[in-house]
């Protein structure tokens, strides 16, 4: 079966290739190489012995996107990776995110109802629900008002798709997912920001390298035990795998409904000191770091029940804290060698 894979040369994009064609997919990546890098097609390779179908393709260009599904109108899913996804940047430049991650959708979703069916898979984020009342976060609780223009993007993402699957044969899995770290094992594909890391494991690892000066912590006064940020931080190789999953209940048609929800992650917070100390043990390395103000749009706590995931969909992330650091290490030395 074809599936096309929208960013599928980013972080979580290019692992969830990997398994896909270990799996058997014929997949087609789309990507406009604005926040990735061609290299990363040959890491694919290498791990799978396969390279993907590859084009260059800016989603925001409607007339490609109309002419890319009528040469390839066999298409039998399409996970949706493609989008502009720093908090910081987005409340910068709001309308970035609006155009790149909503007109992209609407454009691919346009498509997609012109066939008979369709199966659909969204990359949504935990950020849908803000501030949450409750740890740990489950599916049902209540959509906070976003707190930043990315996290806006995706709640607004999920409600066109939402209105969409009911008028439409697109039948959808949203996966909204929480902090991916780590790397594949091979130390073949990784995490590879361009410019200054947005994400907290790769300022990590490059501080550890020496790459950067000081890792900059953002608040040390939030009301957690340690005063700083909580987080979910889930394997990209555990979430790729869920995608897979996904996939292949949509495909064999064991959704009960036209849009399912899944919450992926571990189902443990992890505070920046937690996670920064968990480095430090992994790499042997002493981490420099400074405590600076609080960062507009973060917020306090974020951790997922996946109860769900685990029930429904039989999937569980594996890998803990330490080993995903230890493999976003591995990735980070081989890569400035």
């Amino acid at each position: 079966m074809k599936i096309v894979v929208t960013g599928g040369l980013g972080f979580i994009g290019s692992h969830t290739v990997v398994e896909l064609q270990n799996q058997g997919f014929e997949v087609i990546i789309i990507d406009d190489l604005s926040n990735s890098s061609l290299k990363v097609l040959d890491g694919i390779q290498n791990i799978t012995g396969k390279i993907p179908a590859f084009e260059k393709l800016d989603l925001r260009e409607k007339d490609k996107v109309q002419d890319f599904f009528k040469r390839h109108h066999d298409v039998s899913g399409v996970i949706h990776f493609a989008a502009s996804k720093a908090v910081g940047e987005s409340v910068e430049n709001p309308l970035l995110y609006y155009e790149n991650n909503i007109n992209t959708l609407v454009y691919i979703l346009q498509e997609l109802q012109q066939k008979p069916e369709a199966s659909f898979i969204f990359s949504s984020s935990c950020t849908v629900y803000g501030q949450a009342e409750k740890m740990p976060i489950t599916e049902d609780a209540s959509i906070q008002t976003a707190m930043s223009p990315y996290g806006n993007t995706k709640q607004i993402g999920e409600e066109i798709i939402t209105d969409v699957a009911k008028a439409t044969n697109i039948n959808t899995i949203l996966l909204r997912y929480f902090n991916p770290i780590g790397a594949h094992s091979s130390a073949e594909i990784g995490e590879l920001p361009l410019g200054v890391p947005q994400n907290l494991v790769p300022f990590i690892t490059q501080t550890g390298l020496g790459l950067r000066k000081e890792l900059s912590v953002y608040g040390d006064d939030y009301p957690t035990p340690d005063g700083t940020a909580v987080r979910d931080y889930i394997h990209v190789v555990d979430l790729a795998k869920a995608h897979v999953i996904a996939l292949q209940r949509l495909l064999n048609k064991k959704n009960t409904a036209k849009v399912e929800t899944f919450n992926l992650g571990t189902g443990t917070g992890s505070s920046v000191l937690e996670v920064i100390h968990a480095f430090e043990k992994v790499s042997g390395k002493k981490l420099p770091y400074k405590i600076v103000a609080r960062r507009e749009g973060d917020i306090t706590s974020a951790y997922a029940n996946t109860d769900k995931a685990n029930t429904i969909l039989g999937w569980k992330a594996e890998a803990t804290l330490e080993e995903s650091l230890a493999s976003a290490w591995k990735w980070e030395q081989k890569i400035r060698k």
